[in-house]
C-alpha cells in the first residue's frame, strides 16, 4: 500500500505566490525562462532555471548552475520570499484549465515504495537527465521539482479532499498568464492528516508516475548515496520525495510528438516509398491536421503534411505493441531512421502536444529538424495497464496538462 506523509513545505508568502510560480523546469529552455522571468526577481526560474542568471552560453549541466540555484534558493528564504511551515502539512492543489479541473494532494511519497514497485513506472529515463536532477538536489539540498502521480479513484479520499476545500479558505488562488487557475489549500489539522495517511495506507495499493520519472529516479539515487554514506536515518526527509497525487478520473493525456534532425541518409522520395511497406500514406496538404484515431499519424516533411495509417500485421496487440508510440518507434524511427535508443540519441527531440502542431512546423521549417511526427494520445488506462504489466513505454509517450507550477511547494532535505 502507498506510504505518504505530510511535510513542512517550503512555499511563498501569499502576496508573492503568483510571482514565484514557474512552469516546470523541463518544459522550456533557458531563453524562454529568461524572457518569462524578466523584471520579476521573485520568479522560481531563478532556482529551477538558474542559468538565466549566468552568462549566456553557460553549460546548463555545469556546477555553477547548481551553485547559483542553491544561492538563489537561500536568498529567497532569507529575504522572506519563501518560508517553511512550522508543522507537517498536506497541501491540496487544484488546477483549472479551459473549464476542466483536477484536484490533487501534495505530499511526500516513500522512496522505498518507488524502489519496490508500489509506485509504478511506465518509462525508462535518460542518464543525462538523471544526473542533472541528482546534482540539483544535492547542491540545493531540496526537491523543488514535483513528481506527478495518479491513482485509481478512492471515493473516501476524493470526498475528504473535497470537504476540506469547501470548508476552508485557500492559501493561494491565482490565474497564471496562460489562463490556468492554481489554487492551494494547506491541510494543517493533525486528525485530518492522519486520516489521509491511513486512507492511502489501506485503500491505495499502487500509485503511478504520470510525469516526473527523472525527478523520482534522481531522488532515489540521492537517497541511496546518502544511505550508503550513513548520513541519514529512518525518518530522514531524504527517504521521501515531493509528489502530487491525482485521481485518475480527473486526468487527460495529450499527444507527445517527435522531431528528427535528419532522414538517415534517405531522400524525401526514399522515405515516402519505404513508409508504404507498413503504412497507408496519403498527402493531406500544407495545413496541419492532427491524427483522428489510434494507429494514425501525421508527418510533416519538406513543407507538406502526410497521413500515415498503420497497416494490419505491422503491430501486435499486447499492451506495448498496440501503442502508437511503439508502432512509430519500431516501423519508422528504428527501421527507417536508425534511431535505436530514444533516451540517448541526440538526433531526436520531443514536443509536448500543448505546443500544438505549429511547433512541429516551426522546428522543421527552421532547418533545425528534417521531419516531424504527430501522434494520437494514449489513454490513462493504457498507461496503468502497461505499468501493471511491468513493461515500459518508449520515452516521452505521455504529456499531461495542465502542469503543476514549480515553487509553490518544495521539500527541504
Amino acid at each position: 500500500m502507498a506510504i505518504i506523509r505530510p511535510f513542512r513545505g517550503l512555499r511563498p508568502t501569499p502576496a508573492l505566490a503568483d510571482k514565484v510560480a514557474a512552469r516546470p523546469y523541463d518544459v522550456l529552455g533557458a531563453p524562454e525562462a529568461k524572457l518569462e522571468a524578466a523584471g520579476n526577481p521573485y520568479s522560481f526560474y531563478h532556482v529551477s532555471k538558474s542559468e538565466i542568471d549566468l552568462p549566456e552560453g553557460t553549460d546548463v549541466y555545469s556546477q555553477p548552475v547548481y551553485d547559483k540555484a542553491a544561492e538563489n534558493l537561500q536568498r529567497f528564504i532569507s529575504e522572506g520570499t519563501l518560508f517553511q511551515d512550522d508543522t507537517p502539512c498536506y497541501y491540496i492543489y487544484r488546477l483549472v484549465m479551459n473549464g476542466r479541473s483536477q484536484t490533487g494532494l501534495v505530499c511526500i511519497s516513500s522512496i522505498s515504495d518507488y524502489n519496490s514497485g508500489i509506485i509504478k513506472k511506465h518509462e525508462f529515463t535518460r542518464p543525462d537527465k538523471e544526473k542533472d536532477r541528482i546534482n540539483n538536489i544535492k547542491t540545493t539540498n531540496a526537491q523543488t521539482g514535483n513528481v506527478f502521480l495518479a491513482y485509481n479513484d478512492v471515493p473516501a479520499i476524493n470526498s475528504l479532499i473535497d470537504q476540506w476545500t469547501v470548508h476552508h479558505s485557500p492559501a493561494y488562488d491565482f490565474t497564471a498568464t496562460d489562463g490556468i487557475q492554481h489554487t492551494i489549500w494547506v491541510v494543517d489539522d493533525n486528525a485530518t492528516n492522519d486520516n489521509i495517511t491511513a486512507l492511502f495506507d489501506t485503500k491505495v495499493p499502487h500509485t503511478y508516475i504520470a510525469d516526473g520519472h527523472h525527478r523520482a529516479a534522481s531522488a532515489s539515487m540521492v537517497q541511496k548515496e546518502l544511505e550508503e554514506q550513513q548520513r541519514i536515518g529512518l525518518d530522514d526527509p531524504a527517504n521521501y520525495f515531493l509528489t502530487t497525487i491525482f485521481p485518475a478520473s480527473q486526468l487527460v493525456i495529450l499527444d507527445y510528438n517527435r522531431v528528427v534532425k535528419d532522414l538517415n541518409g534517405l531522400s524525401k522520395e526514399d522515405l515516402l516509398s519505404k513508409l508504404e511497406y507498413d503504412f497507408v500514406v496519403e498527402p493531406i496538404g500544407h495545413l496541419p491536421q492532427a491524427p483522428s484515431m489510434l494507429h494514425e499519424f501525421s508527418m510533416y516533411l519538406d513543407g507538406s503534411w502526410y497521413r500515415l495509417v498503420a497497416q494490419e500485421g505491422t503491430f501486435s496487440y499486447d499492451p506495448i505493441g498496440i501503442l502508437d508510440v511503439t508502432i512509430l518507434s519500431n516501423n519508422v524511427l528504428d527501421k527507417l531512421l536508425g534511431i535505436k535508443d530514444q533516451r540517448t540519441d541526440k538526433r531526436i527531440d520531443f514536443v509536448g502536444g500543448i505546443r500544438g502542431l505549429q511547433e512541429l512546423v516551426k522546428r522543421v521549417d527552421s532547418g533545425e529538424h528534417k521531419v516531424a511526427f504527430a501522434l494520437y494520445p494514449v489513454t490513462i488506462q493504457q498507461l496503468f495497464d502497461i505499468a501493471d504489466s511491468g513493461n515500459v513505454m518508449p520515452p516521452k509517450s505521455t504529456w499531461f496538462e495542465p502542469k503543476l507550477r514549480d515553487g509553490l511547494v518544495s521539500h527541504l532535505l
